[in-house]
Parts: C-alpha cells; sequence; structure tokens
C-alpha cells in the first residue's frame, strides 16, 4: 500500500461532482491505484513521469513516485485533453 495526497486542483474538482455513481468510481479507482500504483497508463512528452487512468468520460490524472507516494493531480474530461 502506497500513501495518497491530493492536489488541491483534484479535491476541488471532486467536490463538484453531483453524480454519486461517478463520485464512487471516482473512488474506486484511487482505491485501485493505491493497490497497484502502475496500473495507469503512463504519459509521454509534456506530462511525462505522470499516468492516467480513465473513467468514462474522465481521465485521473496522477504521479507516482518511488517512494511510496501518489499524488492524485487531477480529474478533467477527456475533450479537456
Amino acid at each position: 500500500m502506497v500513501e495518497v495526497r491530493f492536489d488541491k486542483k483534484f479535491t476541488e474538482i471532486f467536490s463538484k461532482l453531483k453524480d454519486n455513481l461517478m463520485r464512487e468510481k471516482v473512488t474506486k479507482q484511487v482505491k485501485k491505484i493505491t493497490e497497484n500504483p502502475e496500473v495507469g497508463k503512463p504519459m509521454m512528452n509534456v506530462r511525462k513521469g505522470t499516468r492516467e487512468l480513465y473513467i468514462k468520460p474522465y481521465r485521473l490524472s496522477y504521479l507516482y513516485l518511488k517512494e511510496d507516494v501518489v499524488y492524485i493531480l487531477d480529474l478533467y474530461h477527456k475533450k479537456k485533453q
């Protein structure tokens, strides 16, 4: 298990989610990341070093450091990519 830290941007977006089902999906994916931090797709170019998980229609962006710390960075709509 790894330690999870949430970025301000993520907490603001997550608090604005009104759909309880979507909140549940995001929570499950965060739990999945804590169990296996390398589960997400590694990003390239500008976002190199971060990983993403797809939660239809959103993307959950996070940074995994080898010191067993995961930073949940952002939750954004796929169209804003």
